[in-house]
């Protein structure tokens, strides 16, 4: 019992069993607490929710009766248990950098931009915010707040705003920390570009809402992005490495699951023993993957600590991909290509901010270390909606985009 009130704290207390008067009610109470520790924080998969647990206190006097109420203890879920297989599979193990940042070479005069469908942006209402607001006083009459009353904003005003925003939150400043604000002028011509070929206006929004922080944020992200692709290829884009741990590896991977939604791996190709899914689709690009010729190793990212920072919208955040792959691109099995892969079926917003950011700032970051080989990112979104079509065209899928990058790399 002392132990009880002492601090001792474990999920395994079925019972309690006071043998002796407590002093004060909330001691009394303190010590049925340690028996409502959970056993398992599996969720139900039919509701959705933790299963009730209960616990027979005994002997335990309280202020309020109650009728006991008797459930059987429902066991844990099984559990498998995830682990890089050493030493049976060291040659399969896989390093990988931890960046915590960017470091990028920006043009001072010549600055210029070239757009892809990665820089579109899309202003809906689940974007943008409710596209009426009514506001009512307490005497009064009411008024509606719509986006016409920001859609009068003439376009040379959202050019000049986005240009300004662009140079004194996205640009580096001088050696002295000042502002280039003579770059605002030479960015209009950008943002103009932009606003040409990439923004979409859908479901009542207009270009006025670029004004918002939160909107100008991530259109500056995009067009930031197009302008470090298109800079001079002597300005280099380095990645800062954690100092404490600048190199990761499949050798760590050790953790226990109950999802059943999972891969058994090849001994050949992964150090990993399990690969955990997210979908049918994941599970199935597993399968190519022990199956491909141009594959000497892979792993899936999951408790690995495999991370890529990036911002959304001007707020720091950490992406989390999807495999690290390993393929022979015909330059030997000295100078293999790591290759980043992202499954994903639906694409929103976010999803165009990893791929800028692996493709703008970490790929380019981590080859020009010279420390890692050479990386790669590769995205699959076709989606998958017929079972029977599942894996041909898996692999077909798979084998398209493994083919384009390596014909880039080999050229």
């Amino acid at each position: 019992m002392a132990m009880l009130t002492e601090g001792w704290d474990t999920n395994t207390v079925t019972h309690v069993l006071g043998v002796r008067a407590f002093s004060t009610q909330l001691l009394c109470e303190q010590v049925v607490g340690r028996a409502l520790r959970r056993q398992n924080y599996q969720l139900n998969p039919d509701t959705g929710r933790f299963d009730v647990e209960y616990a027979d206190i005994l002997g335990i006097p309280f202020d309020f009766t109650a009728q006991a109420v008797r459930a059987p203890v429902k066991p844990p879920p099984k559990t498998i248990q995830v682990k890089a297989i050493t030493p049976d599979r060291d040659r399969q193990e896989i390093t990988f950098p931890n960046v915590i940042g960017y470091r990028v070479e920006l043009p001072d005069e010549d600055v210029k931009a070239t757009f892809t469908e990665d820089h579109i942006l899309e202003l809906k209402p689940e974007l943008v915010g409710p596209t009426i607001t009514s506001n009512q006083g307490i005497i009064g009459e009411g008024i509606e707040l719509t986006p016409e009353r920001i859609k009068d904003f003439r376009k040379s005003t959202v050019i000049l705003h986005l240009a300004k925003h662009l140079v004194l939150t996205k640009l580096p400043a001088d050696g002295d920390g000042v502002p280039k604000t003579h770059l605002i002028l030479k960015l209009k011509k950008v943002v103009r570009e932009w606003l040409d070929q990439c923004l979409v206006c859908k479901g009542g929004t207009n270009h006025g809402q670029l004004v918002y922080r939160k909107i100008a944020d991530r259109a500056c992200e995009r067009m930031l992005s197009a302008i470090v692709v298109s800079a001079d290829k002597s300005r280099k884009r380095l990645a800062i490495l954690d100092p404490y741990n600048p190199t990761g590896s499949t050798m760590d991977v050790n953790f226990n699951t109950a999802k059943t939604l999972r891969w058994e791996t090849d001994s050949r190709r992964c150090q990993v023993n399990w690969a955990i899914c997210d979908s049918t689709w994941e599970q199935e690009f597993c399968r190519v993957l022990d199956a491909h010729a141009k594959v000497r190793r892979w792993v899936k990212n999951q408790s690995m600590g495999f991370e890529v920072p990036y911002q959304m919208a001007g707020v720091p955040r950490r992406y989390i991909p999807d495999f690290i792959v390993v393929v022979d691109d015909g330059r030997g099995e000295d100078d293999l290509l790591q290759l980043v892969c992202e499954v994903k079926g639906y694409r929103g917003e976010d999803a165009k901010e990893k791929k800028n950011t692996m493709e703008t700032y970490w790929v380019p970051g981590i080859n020009n270390t010279g420390k890692f080989g050479r990386w790669a990112f590769a995205e699959f979104r076709d989606p998958m909606v017929m079972e029977d079509q599942l894996s041909s065209a898996a692999e077909e899928e798979v084998n398209q985009v493994l083919d384009s990058v390596l014909t880039v790399e080999v050229a």
